[in-house]
């Protein structure tokens, strides 16, 4: 039978382990929630009301929003200087911050040092579950919203996110803060249960303990770390129940376990759970959303009147030490052009379209885009300018749906539902459900709306890059680039792939297509580029560069 502790702690432990959660699911490894989380605690005893004065429930609510708002601003001042870090960097900087809390508070007078300071018991098992069910309810609510969508399409693939238009530091640092917030709930909750808060208590076994917790419960499913919790905390029980003494099979256990997840269950215990999205009728919701279906609360954008520029590029050029990868080009993209630029491999190709998308910046020259200077841009805000992109080797997010995929690449058109939908607002759901119309029109669009539920990384290889587009497709661009969009198809398949890529320039969008299928050049494209050793050779309608002695030479080589 559960004890009272049993039941309080397994709570206790499922928030601790949704401070992990926060961060894990935006793909960060962050060991500083026990230094949090002892900051929060401390101040939160310092500070608060005295129980006994104002009351059991008074006195820990005002320490808890006392803890929350400690927790999130350590959370800020860590974060700040350490978000550009990655994987097992930001986990050292992270559990050396907190290991420095932990020592200060040691070596402490006013926290009573090594002997902890004592705390009035207040917290009961009602109040941990609410709590509890407080934190799960804001993580299952703010799952699939564009917030949440963002988190996921950070953890998965940083760089494929931005080119969303995704702002990736401030989205780390926000589940930065959130994690920092609820390891102050658990700091507070932790203090207010055990009597008696110590250095101890938030130490590096802590960390280890929430940092397991939370990947063996799951870090895909808000679900997880109760999951988690509840397995580990009747770990102990179940020994002593058994009549089993040793005190390293908990710790052996939750190795373990951990090893497992690793080898077998990447999303851990909660991974199994099926994400349950229903795909839209297309064809109804057109009905209702007027004769072309467009929904009012999507943020489309103003495209440039065909035939404006909407690239400028001046003198280009970028160099990666003595290589030359791109020099000086000059070159004009116009909106409803479809610009095809080809060359020999490692001719500079994937170079310049990455400077044009923001991804690089240039050596020297300049690139302006839809009003913007891209290298001197962030990469997030020439997206949200309007360019959308594929890449040479696909960056799908490999474990979201197609359809998910594809609405995160609505980002930047999609309106923000995280607070509304946390306060069940009808407004929330009508534009959730315009953001899923978006997404499914853009996959019927490639022919891949009845793969809509399946994971990106169960697709083949042809349907990924098809994906790929359909999710490009759903920022509304003004300007999309495909990097070779053609690679590892069929002939079929990439025929029916040029029939949509020259609707697309028809509809008046500029599209700029890397390819070395010239044979597709040349059907669809109305003007191409030719670079070799990053210089454009030629520059015309396909059929007179196919015939310029340079661009054969480029590729076939000369007699001599």
């Amino acid at each position: 039978m559960l004890t009272e502790s049993t039941v309080t702690f397994i709570a206790l432990g499922a928030i601790f382990a949704f401070s992990f959660y926060a961060v894990l699911n935006a793909g960060q490894l962050s060991l500083g929630q026990a230094g949090f989380a002892s900051v929060a605690a401390y101040t939160s005893v310092l500070v608060a009301p005295d129980p006994d004065v104002v009351g059991d429930v008074p006195a820990l609510l005002v320490a808890l929003a006392i803890g929350m708002t400690a927790g999130a601003t350590a959370a800020v001042v860590l974060g700040l200087p350490t978000m550009h870090l990655r994987g097992v960097f930001l986990a050292i900087a992270t559990l050396g911050f907190a290991e420095a809390v932990r020592i200060f508070v040691l070596n402490a007078e006013w926290t009573g040092g090594a002997q902890g300071m004592s705390v009035p018991k207040v917290v009961t098992p009602a109040i941990a579950w609410i709590v509890l069910a407080v934190v799960a309810y804001w993580f299952w609510r703010s799952a699939p919203t564009r917030y949440g969508r963002a988190l996921e399409a950070i953890r998965e693939d940083e760089l494929a996110a931005g080119a969303m238009g995704i702002d990736v530091g401030r989205h780390r640092l926000g589940a930065f803060v959130t994690a920092g917030a609820v390891a102050g709930l658990y700091g507070v909750l932790w203090a207010y249960t055990v009597r008696l808060v110590g250095p101890a208590d938030f130490g590096f076994t802590a960390a280890i303990d929430g940092l397991v917790t939370a990947m063996v419960g799951g870090t895909t499913v808000f679900v997880g770390p109760v999951l988690g919790s509840t397995f580990l905390t009747l770990v102990p029980e179940i020994q002593r129940a058994l009549g089993v003494e040793a005190g390293w099979i908990r710790p052996f256990v939750a190795g373990l376990l951990l090893l497992v997840v690793i080898l077998f269950l990447p999303g851990g215990l909660a991974g199994r759970i099926p994400r349950r999205l229903r795909v839209p009728d297309i064809a109804a919701d057109a009905d209702s959303g007027g004769a072309d279906g467009e929904h009012p609360e999507l943020r489309t954008r103003v495209h440039a009147p065909r035939g404006d520029v909407v690239v400028r590029l001046t003198g280009l050029s970028k160099d990666y030490g003595g290589v030359h990868a791109v020099r000086d080009v000059d070159l004009e993209i116009h909106s409803g052009e479809l610009l095809g630029l080809i060359g020999p491999n490692g001719a500079g190709k994937t170079t310049l379209v990455n400077m044009i998308s923001g991804l690089v910046p240039p050596s020297w020259g300049e690139a302006s885009v839809l009003g913007v200077t891209a290298g001197r841009t962030p990469v997030h805000r020439v997206a949200a300018a309007g360019v959308s992109r594929t890449f040479q080797h696909s960056k799908l997010f490999g474990r979201l749906s197609a359809l998910e995929n594809v609405l995160v690449g609505g980002h930047l058109v999609t309106r923000p539902t995280l607070v509304r939908r946390l306060l069940w607002l009808p407004s929330a759901r009508r534009d959730e459900r315009a953001a899923l119309t978006h997404a499914a029109r853009c996959l019927d669009r490639v022919g891949m709306l009845d793969a809509a539920t399946t994971r990106a990384n169960a697709l083949s290889y042809g349907d990924q890059r098809r994906l790929e587009i359909a999710r490009a497709l759903a920022a509304d661009p003004s300007l999309l680039i495909l990097d070779e969009p053609a690679a590892g198809m069929n002939q079929v398949e990439a025929g029916e792939l040029a029939r949509l890529i020259r609707s697309l320039a028809d509809d008046g969008l500029a599209v700029l297509l890397i390819e070395h299928n010239v044979g597709l050049v040349r059907q669809i494209c109305d003007r191409v580029v030719v670079l070799d050793f990053g210089e454009v050779i030629a520059s015309g309608v396909p059929s007179d560069v196919a015939a310029d002695p340079r661009v054969v030479e480029a590729y076939l080589g000369t007699e001599a």
